[in-house]
């Protein structure tokens, strides 16, 4: 067995998911905002670039790419997870190599998809950012697949998972907090120049960053003498698609993934929509979304500590139960907001202070939970899928993602100014029956309380 991980080697393996994090913020929230504004013709605030109307009368255009680019994403997981689990350790590492590849283009195409060619509508623009994204979500699986199979490797004594997986957590929501942030750095960057090519400098200092932060665990992780990687022989076709078999006969990790579909489609209801939540229905200013996101993403880092000391006492099941119960409560009273008109400025403290509890909680406890399937699957087995359990994690995980991307901007269009906004309160009510939903499955979940 490897040497543990030290700390310092945590650390430069989480400033990966840092990077890819940011990376991501842009295409996972920024793309409705920035193809779909807040606002109603001439007070939207940003030009229209492709057409904003209704495609087949019940989607949008910028959701039918969004989900286009995640659902392609998604079905190429297994495919990486294969080849990422068959490649023997070279020179760089088994999973580091297949990282270095992916994390330059990755970098550019999360910038490149705010830079549309033409500064009017047209096929032009809509084939652009199509390209855009499924290039940008095919390197992002190309990094994340490998990334992700490591928890568990170097993670390879119990504790260490746990730590790990924390250490991931704190900057992933870093990743958030700092692409949240591009709200207000955009009215920073605004003087002399448009919303636009504000918001497209934001964007580029971000891939700048994101590239930087990829390449960290690329150079500096040390994979080869601290990742547990027994050696096997090259699986044919046919012993993957048996492997992918096994795996998801799991009773356990199917009714994981249904309720994890179910939290990141009520996740990315909040990412896609708080702008719209604090403008539409709260009638906040555009740039007070970073201070909402900066207050949810510290009130987490706070609350990292007390979650893994309640997990070890309470066990990971009811935090789920309870992060879920808190999820569904703080979009409950987002859609009521529509209908009674709280006071504005409490709600908003609120809302944002009590969605701290449960983005620390699925933070840390899902990746370790993963993580501790994947161990007692091994133990069993004598095998080590690692890649593979994460690879079908991230596909459910997409899926939601992907579904919350096509509903979200088909549900704008029944509404989404402060004089109509049937569709910004529809996308308040679907988070909460995600949430509602989530929790029911998780409940059948059979595992230990600690």
């Amino acid at each position: 067995m490897p040497p543990r991980l030290p700390l310092s080697q945590i650390i430069i393996y989480a400033l990966g998911q840092l990077g890819w994090s940011l990376a991501a913020f842009g295409a996972a929230n920024l793309l409705v905002y920035f193809y779909l504004p807040p606002g109603e013709g001439k007070e939207a605030i940003f030009p229209a670039f492709i057409f904003q109307g209704a495609v087949w009368g019940v989607a949008t255009l910028v959701g039918l790419i969004n989900f286009g680019g995640r659902f392609f994403d998604a079905i190429t997981d297994p495919l990486v997870a294969l080849w990422s689990d068959r490649r023997p350790a070279g020179k760089l590492g088994k999973r580091k190599t297949i990282m270095a590849i992916a994390a330059l283009p990755c970098a550019l195409f999360s910038f490149l998809m705010f830079f549309p060619p033409a500064a009017e509508p047209g096929w032009l623009n809509a084939v652009w950012l199509t390209g855009a994204v499924l290039l940008f979500y095919f390197f992002l699986t190309l990094y994340l697949i490998p990334y992700n199979a490591l928890i568990s490797e170097l993670g390879h004594h119990p504790p260490d998972r746990m730590t790990i997986s924390t250490a991931i957590s704190v900057t992933f929501a870093l990743g958030f907090l700092i692409g949240g942030s591009v709200f207000a750095f955009q009215d920073m960057l605004s003087d002399g120049r448009t919303p636009v090519r504000a918001f497209q400098l934001a964007m580029g200092v971000y891939a700048c960053l994101a590239l930087l932060l990829m390449l960290m665990p690329v150079f500096l992780l040390q994979e080869n003498r601290y990742a547990h990687q027994p050696a096997t022989a090259a699986p044919s076709r046919a012993e993957d698609r048996r492997l992918l078999r096994r795996v998801l006969a799991d009773a356990n990790f199917r009714i994981f993934l249904w309720s994890d579909l179910m939290y990141w489609l009520a996740l990315t209801f909040i990412q896609l929509g708080v702008s719209y939540f604090l403008t539409v229905l709260m009638g906040f200013e555009a740039a007070r979304t970073s201070l909402f996101l900066a207050v949810s993403f510290i009130g987490s880092f706070a609350l990292y500590w007390p979650v893994n000391v309640a997990v070890s006492r309470w066990g990971k099941r009811r935090m789920v139960m309870a992060a879920f119960g808190v999820f569904g409560a703080v979009f409950g009273l987002t859609a009521l907001q529509g209908l009674v008109h709280l006071p504005a400025e409490p709600l908003f403290w609120l809302l944002a202070v009590g969605a701290a509890f449960p983005l620390a909680v699925f933070g840390i406890v899902p990746n370790a939970l993963i993580a501790d399937l994947v161990y007692a699957y091994s133990e069993q087995s004598g095998e080590q899928p690692s890649g593979m359990f994460y690879a079908i994690r991230s596909f459910m995980m997409k899926v939601g993602i992907s579904l919350a991307n096509l509903i979200f901007p088909s549900l704008l269009l029944l509404g989404k100014s402060a004089a109509s906004s049937l569709g910004v309160q529809l996308a308040a009510w679907a988070a909460l029956l995600a949430c509602i939903a989530g929790a029911v499955l998780f409940s059948r979940m059979h595992i230990a309380q600690k």
